[in-house]
């Protein structure tokens, strides 16, 4: 049985949203195809994350000094622990996906967020004398994302970094497998926006059965 992490970068649901919608098909796809994995889902909008803060660095400054972890603020605590809880879930998954709206050439703030939380060294990566080694072999991710107009290919492919970063992420992890399903142009061609909706799903629920 593998465990697939479902996770979510967007404010609306799959009624209102083209990425969600997407995401659902697939995962309902996934749940049909794999009957006996585990799906856990993580909602990052209702999330708690903390940012890498004062708090955050005084508490691992002080636990690298050698204090423990008692002798934190309870602010320090709080978020040391749930940052560790948060690379300890990511770890723990055997697939990815992750579903987000192409916001300003990117993904939204609270995604970069997540990531932010668990790119810790010594559970997603280490340092070596050669360069950072990711720690996540034989892994796979799937990143599925929105946008209203073409930026997968094409002139305006050049201008998108949401999904090449999350490739770059997932690279430094060590996750030898990263594919994307772009839902894109519903804004450029509003006509045929439920066209372009479903070629998506189709292709999200194709993708399902071997992932």
């Amino acid at each position: 049985m593998a465990q697939l992490l479902y996770i979510t970068a967007h404010p609306n649901d799959d009624t209102q949203s083209f990425s969600m919608a997407v995401g659902k098909a697939f995962i309902d796809a996934y749940r049909k195809a794999h009957p006996n994995d585990e799906i856990v889902t993580l909602d990052l909008y209702n999330t708690d994350i903390p940012h890498i803060d004062a708090d955050v660095f005084s508490g691992w400054g002080k636990l690298r000094s050698g204090s423990s972890f008692d002798q934190l603020s309870q602010e320090e605590k709080n978020k040391v622990s749930r940052l560790g809880a948060l690379t300890d879930q990511f770890v723990a998954a055997d697939k990815y996906v992750f579903v987000s709206p192409m916001w300003n050439f990117s993904y939204p703030p609270i995604l970069k967020a997540y990531i932010d939380s668990i790119c810790t060294a010594g559970k997603t990566f280490k340092y070596t004398e050669n360069g950072p080694v990711g720690l996540l072999p034989n892994k796979k991710a799937l990143h599925i994302q929105a946008s209203g107009g073409v930026y997968s290919e094409g002139p305006a492919a050049a201008m998108e970094i949401g999904h090449k970063h999350l490739g770059i992420i997932m690279q430094f992890f060590g996750i030898p497998s990263f594919e994307g399903i772009f839902v894109e142009g519903m804004n450029q061609f509003p006509d045929r926006a439920e066209e372009i909706k479903t070629k998506a799903i189709d292709k999200a629920v194709s993708l399902a059965s071997t992932f």
